[in-house]
């Protein structure tokens, strides 16, 4: 182990000397050639002189975002092994770091072992021979991960039959639910069971885009229709011709817009903004809100013909909390899907988990108990779920009052 050690370099970037002394001390006992930086630019420079096999990376330098250091060596030497580390054990800063390319993610602090078996792990990578290429038949692409859409409690099996009965006809579809509760899985599985399930599946976020250019983004606009429109652009509605456009949020449409796309539904046709003339197009509409719509209705906020003309198929996606039975086969399926993703070997959730995912509130629904998942796989080698592993303040929860069935409409 020492002889292959010594025949390699790891460059080590890190700002804080006290941490800096620590791993070197442990890399250097296990024969390792360590070079150190305290800076990004610094770290960047050895990087392109050595070229080392590993770097130990932390992602919080005084000089710049590791990430996007990251990028660049990657851009520079693409079988580099990186291993980011952080102080921060945020599921969302570690996902980013693996999806960046890194091989490995340490949240600080953490022990030698799990330190020097990380080194070892992406060295291990390293030295594995290249696969052999081979022609392949090009397969259809996944649309998106539908590890939520699950469960067998009477609920969801409601959910099934409704969008068995419904998913081939041309009805709009309009889902109610809690945020996080799985409305636009809901609304893949409509289109995925529909004579369009070929066809494009165009998803908008009406709540996520600024009212001024949604416009823009739902009908397209014409080159020199308004400043910044540097070219011809096409819609959402023109993207998803032959297949289902999906408007989540659609309550926070503002109303000139609502009146807009009331046409579009009676008219099945587009008028990009600066268009002189409509373009027929062939789109199935599903639509999805967290508030209650008929509340907006009664407020003002959302037309009364635009809701009769959606509100066709009315599906209620349940809280998480409301189908306790179907959240260790939501989280056991996410648990396969995120370790094959990144490479690790689970063996399950062990009985204490087993027994404390359910009784938990999930204010945050499904979306949550997916984030939960993909926390405790990214930041653990593997091996049976234990309850050290989850997210820290996680059982707590067990108290959390319940959140409101719906988001009102703001007075």
């Amino acid at each position: 182990m020492k002889s292959a050690a010594n025949r390699t370099s790891i460059l080590l970037i890190e700002d804080t000397l006290s941490l800096q002394m620590v791993y070197r001390s442990i890399l250097s006992s296990a024969g390792f050639r360590v070079t150190v930086a305290g800076t990004a630019a610094e770290g960047f420079q050895l990087f392109q002189s050595l070229r080392p096999a590993v770097v130990l990376l932390d992602l919080v330098l005084p000089d710049r975002d590791g990430l996007a250091l990251m990028q660049d060596i990657l851009a520079q030497a693409p079988d580099t092994s990186i291993i980011a580390i952080t102080a921060n054990g945020s599921v969302n800063r570690a996902v980013e770091a693996m999806r960046a390319g890194a091989h490995e993610f340490l949240v600080k602090p953490f022990d030698e072992n799990r330190f020097l078996n990380a080194v070892q792990n992406a060295l291990a990578e390293r030295s594995r021979p290249a696969p052999v290429a081979v022609a392949v038949q090009p397969e259809r692409p996944t649309l998106t991960d539908t590890s939520g859409f699950i469960g067998s409690s009477p609920a969801m099996g409601r959910i099934h039959s409704t969008i068995a009965s419904v998913a081939r006809s041309m009805a709009t579809v309009f889902i109610t639910g809690e945020s996080g509760t799985g409305k636009e899985l809901c609304a893949l599985a409509v289109h995925a069971n529909s004579a369009r399930a070929t066809g494009p599946f165009i998803a908008l976020n009406c709540g996520a885009i600024p009212q001024d250019l949604l416009e823009s983004e739902v009908f397209g606009h014409m080159k020199g229709s308004f400043t910044g429109a540097i070219s011809d652009k096409p819609g959402a509605a023109t993207a998803a011709d032959g297949g289902t456009l999906f408007l989540d949020e659609i309550c926070e449409m503002a109303p000139a817009l609502q009146t807009k796309l009331l046409r579009f539904l009676q008219t099945s046709t587009v008028q990009p903004v600066g268009a002189t003339r409509p373009k027929k197009v062939n789109v199935r509409i599903v639509c999805a809100t967290n508030r209650d719509p008929l509340d907006a209705v009664r407020r003002g906020y959302f037309r009364e013909d635009l809701y009769y003309r959606l509100y066709v198929v009315p599906i209620h996606m349940p809280p998480l909390r409301d189908r306790a039975g179907d959240v260790i086969e939501i989280a056991e399926a996410a648990l396969r899907r995120f370790a094959e993703e990144e490479g690790r070997i689970f063996h399950g959730l062990d009985p204490a988990v087993q027994a404390l995912l359910p009784r938990l509130p999930w204010p945050g629904n499904v979306r949550q108990l997916l984030n939960v998942i993909r926390n405790v796989v990214v930041l653990n080698p593997g091996g049976w779920v234990t309850p050290e592993m989850l997210p820290p303040g996680l059982a707590a929860d067990e108290a959390t009052p319940r959140p409101p069935r719906a988001q009102p409409c703001p007075d």
